[in-house]
């Protein structure tokens, strides 16, 4: 790593960005920096991987990893790789914050194809921007758009890479290689509580905008349905709720439309919208995902595509290669709110009556 990463002070927030030459397997080799760069974030930490694989695919039907500067990768036929680097990232990050007491740190993975737009956010005054390039030293590997859009630029080197064990298949119940499923859908849905919104609400939307080139119809529970929520009192409003994945989705896939709609059953617009063409769900909420395929066809709407997502979308536990780390790793909304609850009566103890 660069020499003086031990002087740097901590900023509230920060961006750490390299380019992928494969998602074949997870980022081993950014262990070490987004570790650094978790812990010099106070509040805010954006990953941004830059990758021709993240570029938008063609409109024709494959599978295999594209060749192409111009087009990625079928964004169905390898659901599974993005998945799970997602995942790795997102829990790497959220293992230091979480060791540090960060626990509401907000933390972002975005997947940037090389012909994509610079972000907006980098064209602004970022604190601070760590650097780790494939190429060795401080040598740009990213697309030269990027290189007026960088200040305050901090080096790190990647981790050595080294032969790791194959990673374990993400098994799914319908596994997006099928060849015949297109690249993209125009039109996904998917829904959930989406309370302080944490990594694991961030894994199942990216994956839903990730497989995405038109609308995303996400269906957010209503207030109504969570009377029963564990400390409820500190559930975030229905409203909160709403903004905060809307302002997500705009970050991470500004060219969709995101349609929010308070739901008040499992359904939402599945029910009656014959436009969707793909369903995304967690796997505790697979079992919603049949309910809805049983009444579209009890109603003779189209046949939705479901994906399934093995990490959290809500208040379960992720599977991935490392379970010693995921169960450090906890991401739930219940956890979260019990962390803040927990909070809100240590201060109240730590409050010295008048006399």
């Amino acid at each position: 790593m660069s020499s003086n990463v031990d002087e740097l002070t901590v900023v509230n927030s920060a961006v750490l960005i390299t380019t992928l030459q494969t998602i074949e397997i997870p980022p081993y080799h950014l262990s070490s920096p987004i570790a650094l760069a978790a812990t010099k974030s106070a509040q805010q930490l954006r990953i941004v991987l830059v990758s021709s694989l993240f570029n938008p695919p063609p409109p024709t039907r494959y599978t295999g990893t594209s060749s192409s500067t111009d087009h990625g990768i079928s964004r169905t036929g390898q659901w599974d790789e993005v998945q799970r680097l997602l995942t790795y990232v997102y829990v790497q990050t959220t293992k230091v914050a979480q060791e540090m007491g960060k626990i509401l740190m907000d933390v972002d993975v975005l997947l940037q194809g090389t012909d994509s737009p610079v972000p907006q956010f980098l064209q602004e005054d970022v604190p601070r921007v760590y650097r780790v390039s494939l190429l060795g030293g401080q040598r740009d590997d990213l697309p030269s758009s990027y290189a007026r859009s960088l200040s305050h630029t901090v080096w790190l080197k990647p981790d050595p890479i080294y032969p790791h064990p194959p990673p374990h298949p993400i098994s799914i119940a319908l596994h997006p290689s099928d060849p015949s499923l297109p690249p993209i859908f125009p039109v996904t849905a998917l829904g959930g509580t989406f309370d302080h919104l944490h990594a694991g609400h961030k894994i199942l939307l990216s994956m839903a905008a990730w497989i995405t080139s038109e609308k995303l119809i996400i269906g957010v529970t209503d207030d109504i349905l969570l009377q029963n929520k564990a400390n409820k009192h500190v559930l975030e409003p229905l409203s909160v709720r709403c903004e905060r994945t809307r302002n997500f989705l705009a970050l991470f896939n500004p060219s969709i439309t995101p349609d929010i709609v308070p739901i008040t059953d499992v359904y939402g617009p599945t029910a009656w919208d014959p436009n969707i063409q793909a369903l995304v769900v967690s796997r505790e909420t697979l079992s919603g995902g049949k309910m809805i395929e049983k009444l579209r066809r009890e109603k003779n709407l189209p046949s939705l595509k479901t994906f399934v997502i093995d990490v959290i979308s809500s208040e379960a536990c992720i599977e991935t290669e490392d379970p010693d780390i995921l169960k450090k790793a906890k991401m739930s909304s219940t956890f979260i709110r019990q962390w803040i609850v927990e909070q809100q009566q240590h201060q109240d103890a730590n409050v010295q009556p008048q006399s």
